[in-house]
């Protein structure tokens, strides 16, 4: 009893070296220690009221699932805080629990009076139970829900009773039930007006700008759909951790957040050090060296939820700081990393989803999935595939076609079914279509219309370049029949199949032609290890620095395929691995064709190719971005909706208003000169 006294001192007093107790209050204060029954005796002059009355037509026989009856008075204290007991939640009541005393706690999600009865649903992270009272039987109880606003936090205690037919909600799961609300305790209010409403803003969200959202965050995690998004992410990575742990003896390791910046890849977020002046810490862009060094240590089988950071450009499926799910594995070859992975995401897919993926998936080789798709990450879900007619044109009459073959080009189509009718001429000259075309670098978009009788129109000088026979050999290579479209693109093979590879999706999800209840997950295999960097004019890494050869291209590893692997589902990249070098003269060999020098090999570096020589293992591993892969079974369209709290696209948080200057002090401390 004496600490409910000492609540009621000034903060300063009891927390305060300085400022011991005044003396009239530590004489009072011993004497309420020695006497601790006058605050008994007393407790009719404290400011405690009660916001409920009990009714004397409370049914008497109601079962409880309170702890005890003395526990049942809920008490409201102004600016006190107070911890209530709750014996129940609103989503998991049901039919069974009718004649049950409960205690709820919750927020008003909806509030609504009818004659003399008021309602109210109340919700917390369960989801939404009926609650209602009347006048007559409980009248503080009913005085108080009459005043509650939405969003209102709020505590209730009553019985659980079954509607009446008529008032039955199929639609809720709690649509049976309701509850006869007998007290009612506010624990907080709402001060300020609400910026959009949570229980309608499921139905109104995509007129909610994002903007608000993520500055109102709280409120707006209070939606069904993105307390679902939140709780389907813990459940992918709880059934993650059970599965490689319990099922495949994986290991849970912790990496360095504080790490060493490395020239490949995006850009660092790089940490100034204080006790090391003039120094730098790069937060990781991924663990990669560090696992790889892992399997060094002989940790056999590793795996990590691990938060990584890149400092680039954002997008809807980007973040500047975002999780993956990391894995490496020694003595583990090629096939046997792949059916380990296949059977990871298949049982994901199955418990979360209830669809069962194909068994094994489904594969195409880089130079496959570039040629037929213009993509590495090809959506197979529709077709339009892309076809190379380059030979058709040889020696043509059209310029640009005849200009683009002798300058080492090629010519590539997409045939659209029904296209003819379903773009017009001024729609594929400066409409939409031609639109997506200049966007992805094209200078221009021949095309051609394949007509009832068979005849084609479009550009003149493209129309009178084909021959009959020549026109046959186009409409057949491009399965084209009367109503088709063909669209062209010409150049080098890059940007050809940039350019028809964006064309490609506008249109299939423009025309519907994307069946959207198909679930489409492949494996990409074999690509080049390295690429060209015409800005740089050098050679880069495709994939990383780090990623092995394949043996067979080893006399000439410029031009060598690497054993590397992307993981595909619905045209979106969710994973992507490979296995490692593990020997150092192949990566010294690597690192001299990206043109890094053995003395910034062995200044950034230097302790991986030191680990190759203490006897490292074959190795190989894969990173699987677990934002982008909850995002998709959501079925959301932003990893923003899966993110408790997440950046904006200029990369800033619209909750903290991070990031933010900092003192000055801050500032010297790190040998920084404020401006």
């Amino acid at each position: 009893m004496s600490t409910l006294f000492l609540r009621a001192l000034p903060t300063i007093t009891l927390r305060s070296k300085n400022f011991p107790l005044p003396f009239p209050l530590l004489r009072f204060h011993k004497f309420i220690i020695n006497n601790p029954k006058f605050l008994l005796l007393n407790t009719t002059t404290t400011r405690t009221r009660t916001i409920s009355s009990v009714s004397v037509s409370a049914s008497t026989s109601a079962e409880t699932l309170l702890p005890n009856s003395k526990q049942s008075s809920i008490p409201f204290n102004d600016g006190a805080l107070e911890w209530v007991t709750r014996t129940g939640f609103c989503g998991n009541l049901s039919e069974s629990d009718v004649g049950k005393r409960v205690q709820l706690c919750g927020w008003v999600a909806l509030h609504r009076i009818h004659g003399a009865v008021t309602f109210l649903n109340l919700r917390d992270h369960t989801g939404i139970v009926q609650v209602t009272t009347l006048p007559n039987d409980f009248p503080d109880a009913h005085s108080i829900v009459n005043d509650l606003r939405l969003e209102y936090v709020v505590a209730v205690e009553g019985v659980v009773r079954s509607r009446p037919s008529e008032s039955v909600n199929k639609k809720m799961k709690t649509g049976k039930i309701e509850v006869a609300a007998e007290r009612v305790q506010v624990l907080n209010s709402v001060r300020s007006k609400l910026p959009f409403l949570v229980t309608t803003g499921d139905d109104v969200k995509d007129s909610l700008k994002e903007e608000i959202r993520l500055r109102y965050r709280c409120l707006d995690l209070r939606r069904p759909q993105m307390t679902s998004n939140i709780l389907l992410r813990h459940r992918v990575v709880k059934l993650i951790r059970r599965y490689l742990e319990d099922e495949h003896g994986f290991v849970e390791i912790e990496t360095p957040i504080l790490s060493k910046s490395t020239p490949e890849g995006a850009r660092d977020y790089l940490v100034p050090s204080r006790v090391q002046p003039g120094m730098f810490y790069a937060l990781p862009q991924s663990p990669q060296l560090f696992k790889q060094m892992l399997m060094v240590s002989g940790f056999d089988k590793y795996y990590q939820i691990a938060r990584c950071f890149r400092d680039e450009d954002l997008r809807a499926d980007r973040q500047p700081e975002f999780t993956q799910l990391d894995l490496e594995l020694a003595f583990t070859p090629l096939e046997e990393m792949l059916k380990l992975n296949e059977d990871l995401i298949r049982q994901v897919f199955l418990d979360i989803k209830g669809v069962q993926l194909p068994n094994p998936f489904p594969r195409l080789t880089y130079a496959e999935a570039m040629s037929r798709y213009g993509s590495d990450r090809p959506d197979i879900r529709f077709d339009l595939e892309l076809k190379d007619v380059s030979d058709v044109f040889l020696d043509s009459a059209f310029k640009v076609f005849a200009d683009t073959l002798s300058n080492g080009g090629i010519i590539k189509t997409i045939c659209v079914p029904s296209g003819a009718k379903a773009y017009s001429n001024t729609n594929l000259k400066k409409g939409d279509i031609y639109t997506e075309a200049i966007k992805s670098g094209a200078k221009g978009l021949p095309f051609l219309k394949v007509l009832d009788d068979g005849n084609i129109e479009g550009i003149p000088a493209l129309v009178s370049c084909l021959d009959p026979s020549k026109k046959d050999n186009l409409l057949k290579r491009c399965s084209a029949v009367s109503g088709d479209l063909i669209l062209f693109a010409v150049g080098g093979r890059s940007s050809v199949n940039k350019t028809l590879d964006r064309l490609r999706l506008y249109i299939a999800h423009h025309l519907g032609l994307v069946d959207q209840s198909k679930d489409s997950i492949l494996w990409v295999t074999d690509f080049p290890m390295f690429e060209w960097n015409s800005s740089e004019n050098r050679l880069e890494a495709l994939h990383h620095p780090f990623t092995a050869p394949n043996p067979d291209d080893m006399n000439d590893l410029s031009s060598a395929c690497a054993l590397a692997y992307d993981m595909v589902y619905n045209g979106v990249e969710i994973g992507g691995g490979s296995l490692r070098i593990y020997k150092r003269e192949v990566q010294e060999k690597v690192f001299e064709i990206l043109g890094i020098s053995p003395e910034q090999a062995e200044a950034k570096f230097g302790y991986l190719l030191e680990a190759f020589d203490l006897g490292a293992p074959p190795h190989g591993g894969i990173a699987f971005g677990l934002d982008r892969l909850v995002m998709l079974l959501a079925g959301a369209t932003s990893i923003r909706d899966v993110i408790a709290f997440p950046k904006t696209t200029t990369a800033q948080c619209a909750l903290t208003h991070a990031p933010s200057e900092v003192d000055s002090q801050q500032l010297r401390d790190l040998s920084f000169k404020p401006q």
